[in-house]
């Protein structure tokens, strides 16, 4: 991409930026190299990484090295504090800029990354309000402290840090930050500075990375980790540094963030202490309810993938994640392979899930985390007869490029098919408009707008796109198109231009007729790319699979409705080279609500699903 030029448009020409993980390190763990190799990890699946230093052990040193005391005081609870008075806060502050931030940056640069490093008072990136006295232990009696520069977080400058996380691999914010009134500067609690970060910043993820694999029920043993808390529930079990860190996921989970306190010395989720927010109402509804609550929006999945494989293994089933990060559990062997196909990934959010009674509200409640855990539930429960194989799948990235299902396509074959999207539980989709998603961009020389003949990228952009439109109106009268993004910028002595479109093609017309079409009506100096194709799909309702959910809604008393969805799936993706494997979608929830600030999804509707879809297993299995 020439220098200056903006990254093109994505395949859903969306401006949200990649998923931010908010990540806090205490000093201990700063000194265990593993630890940034999974920061270059993450950075590497193109997320963007906010990462908080503790502190303690480079105080330690920077005094060690000057000869300087560290001054403590005694909470009335008997925990020690670090004393900063006015006079002793610029030691703090060299102690990170010195020591801290310097070891954090040589860490990330050798592995290289670019960083930005400094105390979070810097251009007043975060800024608190001082606390009040101090009442501390003074052997036996108590005392007030007036001059202890300690605060509590008002503001984050949260367009200047998204700034900065825009330019650089890793951002790493320590303590002090500055204070509200102009004073010196004051500490914070750095767990505390991670938590209202991410709540500030909408992060998908919070790790709060400890030396204990989590929150230990009981100090003394290291395998007494709580695996799930709810609001309140962990402050009985914290001790010491670990109330820090339980106050700190308490804040975060007020927010969208995935939270857990993590370890030892590790990002990872696996073993850790998952904080939820909203608790659900029955016991059934609990992995429904936990997969909502982790952020998974496109080439974000692996924390929910990390969480469903953790279910499994506990559930009995056998799951692994692939090469390229689909959820992949299984169940019997034999030659007849029976597929339940879902996705990890939602289109981008930004609110809390909920709880209203026994309704969740929240991203991917209907598009489609319920049908994955339908998928998982009922896999969990059910034990395939001799010579049959049932398998699920949680592809990544459906709703942008489908990599995840041709992966699947080309790795994993089966028989008959069943792709987790939303039907709504009374309803069978028998198939799929097609889709085809194409980029149109040009460079044009700049010249003035008065002179004559000037034609600039948007009139070029204007041109293609109507013929374009004529195009598929020719081609396949009946397909839909919609223009997802356009862009014209000037960038100095070139106009750039781009936009996406996407056409949805009814079953029984070609993609590579459309194709042909579209090539031969854009022309120079306009191109086109060609960023997904896929063939419309439709199963015959005397498919043996369809048979099979019908003799399902029986049981239920009930006869399905049939549809056929205009939108697009991974059936549409398996379809490019299955040829004659049966395929329906089904799924709990309403299909109207995808993508939309309404998505929620009641537990009636949720659960005549599961039991219908294992009903309708059980007739495939054994015909």
């Amino acid at each position: 991409m020439p220098p200056g030029t903006a990254p093109p448009l994505g395949e859903v020409a969306s401006a949200r930026r990649p998923a931010l993980h908010v990540v806090k390190l205490g000093s201990a763990t700063l000194a265990h190299g593993r630890v940034f190799d999974e920061l270059l990890a993450l950075r590497a699946r193109g997320a963007r990484v906010l990462l908080v230093a503790g502190g303690a052990a480079g105080i330690a040193e920077h005094y060690r090295r000057t000869g300087r005391e560290i001054r403590t005081l005694v909470s009335r609870g008997g925990d020690e504090i670090r004393y900063c008075p006015p006079e002793e806060m610029r030691h703090i502050v060299a102690a990170y800029e010195e020591v801290t931030l310097p070891l954090v940056e040589e860490e990330l640069t050798r592995r290289g990354l670019s960083v930005f490093a400094s105390v979070a008072r810097t251009g007043s990136l975060v800024t608190a309000r001082a606390n009040g006295p101090l009442r501390v232990r003074d052997g036996d009696r108590l005392r007030v402290v007036r001059d202890h520069r300690a605060g509590t977080v008002h503001a984050v400058d949260a367009a200047r840090v998204t700034a900065l996380l825009d330019a650089f691999d890793v951002v790493c914010l320590s303590p002090p930050v500055a204070d509200t009134d102009g004073g010196t500067a004051l500490n914070v609690d750095a767990d505390v500075l991670a938590a209202t970060l991410a709540r500030a910043l909408n992060a998908d993820h919070l790790r709060l990375v400890t030396g204990t694999a989590g929150l230990l029920a009981d100090p003394a043993d290291p395998t007494s980790t709580l695996r799930h808390l709810g609001r309140g529930e962990g402050g009985r079990y914290a001790r010491g540094r670990m109330r820090q860190k339980v106050r700190a996921a308490e804040i975060a989970i007020d927010g969208p963030s995935d939270t857990a306190i993590t370890g030892p010395h590790t990002l990872s989720a696996t073993g850790s202490t998952r904080f939820w927010a909203a608790t659900e109402p029955a016991p059934d509804l609990t992995l429904l309810s936990r997969s909502v609550q982790v952020s998974s929006v496109s080439r974000d999945e692996r924390e929910l993938a990390v969480l469903l494989a953790e279910w499994c293994a506990e559930n009995g089933v056998k799951s692994e994640i692939d090469a390229v990060g689909n959820l992949v559990a299984t169940k019997g062997a034999g030659d007849r392979r029976l597929m339940m196909l879902g996705h990890l990934d939602t289109v981008p959010y930004r609110w809390p899930v909920r709880w209203d009674g026994e309704t969740l509200s929240g991203r991917g409640s209907v598009d489609a985390k319920g049908s994955l855990v339908t998928f998982l539930e009922t896999l969990a429960a059910y034990d395939p007869p001799e010579g049959v194989e049932v398998r699920v799948v949680g592809a990544v990235e459906e709703e942008i490029t489908a990599a995840g299902a041709f992966h699947v396509r080309d790795s994993y074959p089966a028989d008959a098919v069943i792709v987790g999207e939303p039907s709504g539980a009374s309803a069978l989709t028998l198939g799929y408009y097609g889709l085809v998603k194409v980029r149109l961009h040009t460079r044009e020389c700049v010249g003035h707008t008065a002179g004559e003949g000037v034609r600039t990228a948007g009139d070029r952009l204007v041109e293609a796109l109507t013929a374009v439109r004529a195009a598929v109106a020719a081609t396949a009268p009946d397909a839909l198109t919609a223009t997802l993004g356009v862009r014209a910028l000037n960038e100095g002595d070139v106009q750039s231009g781009e936009a996406v479109v996407d056409v949805r093609l009814p079953p029984g017309h070609a993609v590579e007729t459309l194709l042909a079409a579209l090539r031969a009506a854009v022309s120079e100096p306009v191109r086109l790319d060609v960023l997904r194709a896929t063939p419309g799909v439709a199963t015959p309702r005397t498919s043996p699979l369809v048979k099979a959910f019908q003799r399902a809604f029986r049981t239920e008393g009930s006869r399905p409705r049939y549809l056929m969805k205009k939108g697009s799936s991974d059936m549409n993706t398996l379809a490019t080279t299955w040829h004659g494997v049966p395929m329906v979608a089904y799924g709990p929830g309403d299909a109207s609500l995808d993508h939309t600030p309404a998505e929620h999804l009641s537990a009636a509707e949720f659960r005549q699903a599961r039991r219908l879809l294992t009903a309708a297993v059980r007739e495939w299995s054994t015909m």
